[in-house]
């Protein structure tokens, strides 16, 4: 039984119709369905899936990690310092129907709402507190974005200030702190060692005192020490008891002065 040429050319456009209708996803790749403008229960993929043409329309929706970096944002601190902080913010799709359904693009709504957070959350703090506490306003900022973005199935993983600019007189006045510090800090380490070498010789003084031949002992070595480095130059010390008794001679060999 032979078949028409009208009867061929159906078949031919049916087979051509279901070859066009066959579409492959990638494993991090999910497709949205709308069928006459509804969209059906759950997405599809990965593999081989059919969208039947015109009835049937695909958003396809990836499932990979994506970085968005957030440009550079004029923000002013608590403390009325003018800086450019820009950050990098990592997100990925969790629900592809409310990415394509409720929002135009979730990329660009993410980035509009990470710049706006990043300038109200930094302009609350201080400029030190963003300089030495930058993981928490990090996790901070994350969340408020998070929350944002968890009504279009947008789950955002980490929020990193990236870099801060500073003005030029600020960075001269927060060099000149700097140096400051670093000056307190070795005056402070010079007066500590002051105080410990005293507090030796106060020990040292009072085991002296204990053995009165070890001060003799300790002007010999003194001697010897002048001898090895070639000083014709001798000191010759005189006792305190000495300088003692001559206090007391002398006292004694006044003439007492007459009461009037």
């Amino acid at each position: 039984m032979s078949l028409g040429v009208p009867t061929l050319v159906i078949i031919a456009i049916v087979v051509l119709y279901l070859l066009n209708s066959i579409k492959i996803l990638r494993e991090y790749e999910r497709g949205v369905i709308f069928r006459l403008g509804r969209v059906l229960g759950s997405p599809k993929g990965p593999g081989i899936i059919l969208v039947f043409r015109p009835i049937d329309q695909i958003v396809r929706i990836s499932l990979r990690q994506e970085v968005l970096e957030v440009p550079p944002q004029d923000v002013i601190t608590r403390d009325n310092v003018t800086i450019k902080v820009n950050a990098v913010v990592t997100l990925y799709v969790v629900d592809p129907n409310s990415a394509a359904i409720k929002v135009v693009n979730y990329i660009y709504q993410t980035s509009q709402f990470a710049q706006t957070t990043l300038r109200s959350v930094l302009g609350e703090v201080e400029l030190d507190t963003l300089l030495s506490h930058r993981d928490q306003l990090n996790l901070r900022i994350q969340s408020i974005i998070d929350q944002r973005t968890e009504p279009f199935g947008v789950k955002v993983i980490s929020v990193e200030v990236k870099q801060v600019d500073l003005p030029e007189t600020m960075t001269r006045a927060m060099a000149k702190q700097a140096e400051a510090e670093r000056e307190r800090r070795s005056k402070i380490i010079h007066a500590e060692g002051e105080f410990n070498a005293a507090q030796k010789l106060v020990d040292a003084a009072a085991l002296l005192a204990t053995q009165p031949m070890t001060l003799q002992l300790r002007y010999l070595q003194t001697l010897t020490e002048i001898g090895v480095e070639k000083n014709t130059t001798i000191v010759f010390p005189l006792p305190m008891e000495l300088m003692s008794l001559l206090n007391k001679f002398s006292a004694q060999m006044k003439p007492t002065e007459k009461q009037p």
